[in-house]
């Protein structure tokens, strides 16, 4: 879906991959490295956490290691979008392939732990519901918002496929 409402985790500078998804537990299935996701800086990150809650972060998230179940832990517990001052290129990527946006948001102390935000990510429009704050972000570039509406690049790829199949290039 294009909009998303739920609550705001909010987390420092320079989240790395390792404290996304720490090297040393890689060998475990998807969903028990989910469960270690940010235990170095929020160890009760991956029981509060509810689907369709945000990540609202500062500088240079994602960081490190190129790991792709860096992004795959936060989606795997439900996040809809990572908001952060910046990104690292490959985490930034790996997000939208997997199908969680990644949009850049800069505003000094807008958003408090807790608030409920929505965004609409199509519109590049997020609304903090707990103060009444609207925002315009930079939208996602065409190919990657789509893919983050597909849910992933599997999935579109997949959806394209199909429609192939059927004889008609349309979305």
């Amino acid at each position: 879906g294009r909009r998303m409402t739920g609550r705001a985790f909010l987390l420092g500078d320079r989240i790395d991959t390792d404290i996304l998804a720490p090297g040393a537990l890689m060998k475990l299935p998807p969903e028990d490295l989910a469960r270690h996701c940010l235990r170095a800086v929020r160890p009760d990150f991956a029981d509060a956490v509810r689907p369709g809650d945000f990540v609202v972060a500062g500088e240079g998230f994602g960081i490190g290691s190129s790991r792709e179940q860096a992004a795959a832990s936060l989606r795997l517990l439900g996040v809809r979008a990572v908001l952060a001052k910046s990104f690292a290129r490959i985490f930034y990527r790996n997000a939208f392939n997997l199908g969680l946006p990644a949009l850049a948001f800069d505003e000094d102390g807008a958003i408090a732990e807790g608030d409920i935000l929505d965004l609409d990510l199509a519109k590049a429009q997020l609304h903090n519901v707990s103060t009444g704050r609207r925002f315009e972000l930079t939208p996602p570039p065409p190919p990657l918002l789509a893919m983050a509406e597909a849910g992933g690049l599997a999935p579109l790829l997949k959806k394209r496929f199909q429609a192939k199949e059927r004889g008609h290039d349309g979305d």
